[in-house]
């Protein structure tokens, strides 16, 4: 019987893949860019589990959220290769774009506030520009999470999305890692516009 359950376990496939974005190491673990692997830390909290085994060049859990099978993902390559983690998982498991949601930070929304889309381009964001490569599709939803414009134009983007988030935001901050774990719920239960009326904000 073990055996069988094993067997069960390895050919599983998956209703959603959810995957948050950011970079691997202690020095990025607070930054802008990694507001997606904060999500996925608060969603593995409110859920009870653990996101430690590596696989597919990530951390990953096999977790029910909703009565729905999830595989929930931290690509550990640097964020501008995230593509490589999401589309080996997605092939192996055989999981189309559609099922996939990806969240992650956006400089375009305020801090507090978040954004949830069906599908779209990149924006300039060079993970998703990763993971559109590797699927071959933009048709993947996504939970945005606003990080903060920078200051002036001129301010290097690198430098603002590898800082930290300041201390008298990290409320706001966290009302919108809250909303996004939300939003993620929804949309495995099969309620994006439900997700986009409560959450776009």
């Amino acid at each position: 019987m073990f055996l069988t359950r094993k067997k069960q376990f390895n050919s599983a496939s998956y209703d959603y893949i959810i995957v948050g974005l950011g970079n691997p190491g202690a020095r990025y673990e607070m930054t802008r860019h990694n507001a997606g692997f904060l999500a996925m830390d608060l969603l593995a909290i409110e859920e009870g589990f653990d996101i430690k085994r590596l696989k597919h060049h990530a951390l990953v859990s096999d977790v029910n959220i909703g009565g729905k099978r999830c595989l929930v993902m931290k690509p550990q390559t640097m964020m501008n290769a995230s593509g490589e983690a999401v589309g080996e998982a997605a092939k192996f498991y055989k999981v189309p774009p559609e099922k996939i949601i990806v969240v992650y930070d956006d400089i375009s929304l305020d801090v507090g506030k978040t954004r949830i889309r069906r599908k779209g381009s990149a924006g300039g964001h060079n993970g998703i520009k990763s993971i559109i490569s590797h699927l071959g599709s933009e048709n993947f939803p996504r939970v945005k999470i606003g990080v903060g414009k920078k200051p002036n134009p001129e301010y290097d983007l690198a430098a603002w999305v590898l800082g930290r988030f300041p201390a008298e935001l990290e409320k706001d901050l966290k009302t919108a890692l809250e909303n996004s774990t939300k939003a993620v719920r929804l949309i495995v239960s099969d309620e994006i516009d439900k997700a986009m009326n409560l959450y776009n904000s």
